[in-house]
C-alpha cells in the first residue's frame, strides 16, 4: 500500500461504515450513542457529507476509537516488524511470551501474535465470535475444538471459527511457537469493544 499524498482524498465514510459493522451496530443504534441523526451519518457513510471535527469526535467516541482511526494515512512500512526487534510481552498470571506481528492501522481487521508456549502449558476451554488460523513453526500442540483432538507438529496449520469450544495445549517436548492469527467479533456494544488487541491477548491466554 503506498503512502497517500496530503492532496489524496481519505475514504472516510468507508472506514466509519467498516467499523461500525465490525461492532455490529445498526445506523440507528449508532445515531443514538453519538447524537448525530441518522440522515447525516448515512451521507457520511456514502461520503455525501463531510462532518465537522466536532461531529467527527462524537462518532469516533460511539464507535470506540480516536479521531485518527479514521482520518490517519498509514504506511506500508509500518505494518513491518523485524525478528531482531519485535515487540515481546506478556500477560500477568500467564506463561505464554507473546510477539507482536500485526499492525494497529486504520480498518484493520485481523490480529496476529506469534506465541511462544512453554511445556506443560494448557489453556481453558472457551468459545467466541470470530474466526481462528494457527500455523505451528516449532515444538507440538494439543488442539481441541469441539471434543475433537488434533495433534500439530512444526508445518501444520488448523482453521476454524471461535463459536467451537475449543482450547491448547503443550505436552512438549520444548518450548511451541506458533503463529497465530485471528478475526475477533465480540458482540455489538463500545465496551464490547475496548482493547481489542488486548482482548484478543487475553483470549488467547485463556485458549485461544
Amino acid at each position: 500500500m503506498a503512502r497517500k499524498t496530503a492532496s489524496t482524498p481519505v475514504a472516510l465514510g468507508r472506514r466509519i461504515r467498516k467499523r461500525r459493522q465490525v461492532m455490529g451496530l445498526t445506523l440507528q443504534q449508532l445515531s443514538a450513542m453519538s447524537g448525530v441523526s441518522v440522515g447525516y451519518l448515512s451521507q457520511v457513510e456514502r461520503d455525501m457529507a463531510v462532518p465537522t471535527l466536532g461531529t467527527l469526535a462524537e462518532i469516533a467516541a460511539a464507535l470506540d476509537v480516536a479521531i485518527d482511526h479514521f482520518i490517519a494515512t498509514p504506511r506500508q512500512a509500518d505494518s513491518v516488524t523485524r525478528a531482531e526487534s519485535r515487540e515481546r510481552f506478556s500477560v500477568s498470571g500467564n506463561s505464554i511470551i507473546y510477539e507482536q506481528v500485526g499492525a494497529e492501522f486504520p480498518g484493520h481487521e485481523l490480529t496476529s501474535f506469534v506465541l511462544n508456549m512453554p511445556e506443560g502449558y494448557a489453556s481453558e476451554t472457551v468459545e467466541h465470535s470470530g474466526e481462528e488460523l494457527i500455523f505451528i513453526l516449532e515444538g507440538q500442540v494439543l488442539q481441541v475444538i469441539d471434543g475433537q483432538e488434533f495433534r500439530l507438529k512444526a508445518g501444520d496449520s488448523i482453521h476454524y471459527l471461535g463459536q467451537h469450544p475449543h482450547s491448547w495445549s503443550n505436552p512438549g517436548p520444548g518450548v511451541a511457537r506458533i503463529l497465530w492469527t485471528g478475526k475477533m467479533l465480540h458482540g455489538a456494544t463500545v465496551s464490547d469493544h475496548k482493547s481489542h488487541s488486548l482482548r484478543a491477548v487475553r483470549e488467547l491466554a485463556d485458549g485461544a
